[in-house]
């Protein structure tokens, strides 16, 4: 079970995101319903098979609401997880519960499908010396729980941002000049103290980031006898890692070719949130 941790400071800022817009001024249906609060039990169930993720953030967005919220975890974040398994046993103000509901589950469906695909990447590459990564192809707002999700997978995180790894993709190339310009250009920053990778496509711009000096060299979309030769050539030289048109199907070939990572951007832009539920007792 991977375990994976998170800046509670940032996660807070998101889940009253996600209260405030999904609450505004009032749950104007509980609310008339229920003018008077009491308490009531729930169970948050599975109704497919994956791996979990999300569970103590969805603790989170209950307990802002309500903190005498009971919440009693059968699995943990990490675990795996099939149809009909209870996941969480809560108790608590019933008005908290229901008002807080569908956010604490976006939060859980959309993180443990992130971390089941990834799973299931992870798996497909299994016995072979390569790292599964994620991308910045993140929901806007969400991104450290996204990547967060990818590391409960078993996954590893690229870059968080822009702000901590250099990666010059071919439209900085187009706007510079080439790779030895781009690379010159940042090594005589001073202080400069980051790794230096490079987006390529063709067996020339690869000879030249070799010979610039990068430490990763990023084979962007390269068929899978260009990636093999390209990985030949680098031999360890420097890190490389394969992008672009990355499967289930096709990503233990890809594997086999050498390379040392494999980012996929799917992880995080379309994954299928896994079907989760809450259920009053």
């Amino acid at each position: 079970m991977k375990r994976a941790s998170l800046n509670w400071n940032q996660v807070d800022l998101i889940i009253e995101h996600a209260l405030e817009e999904d609450i505004g001024a009032r749950d104007l249906t509980t609310e008339l319903l229920f003018p008077r609060d009491s308490k009531c039990d729930a169970i948050i169930q599975a109704k497919g098979e994956g791996i979990i993720a999300g569970l103590p953030i969805a603790k989170r967005v209950f307990r802002k609401l309500k903190k005498d919220i009971a919440w009693v975890e059968n699995k943990r974040d990490g675990e795996s997880i099939s149809k009909g398994d209870i996941l969480v046993n809560i108790h608590g103000s019933k008005k908290a519960i229901l008002t807080g509901e569908r956010v604490a589950l976006n939060f859980i469906q959309r993180l443990s499908g992130i971390a089941t695909l990834t799973s299931k990447f992870v798996k497909a590459v299994e016995g072979l010396p390569v790292k599964i990564t994620d991308t910045r192809k993140t929901v806007p707002g969400l991104r450290i729980l996204d990547k967060y999700a990818v590391r409960i997978g078993g996954g590893h995180n690229h870059r968080l941002g822009l702000f901590d790894g250099v990666l010059i993709k071919d439209n900085h190339l187009k706007l510079i000049g080439g790779i030895t310009e781009a690379v010159k250009a940042i090594k005589k920053r001073p202080g400069f103290r980051f790794q230096i990778e490079v987006e390529t496509s063709r067996l020339e711009e690869v000879r030249e980031a070799l010979a610039a000096g990068v430490d990763i060299i990023m084979l962007d979309n390269m068929p899978l006898k260009l990636m093999r030769r390209s990985a030949d050539m680098i031999k360890g030289r420097a890190l490389t890692e394969a992008s672009g048109g990355i499967t289930l199907r096709n990503v233990r070939r890809v594997a086999g070719t050498g390379v040392n990572i494999i980012s996929i951007g799917s992880l995080t832009h379309s994954p299928e949130a896994l079907d989760i539920a809450l259920y009053l007792v």
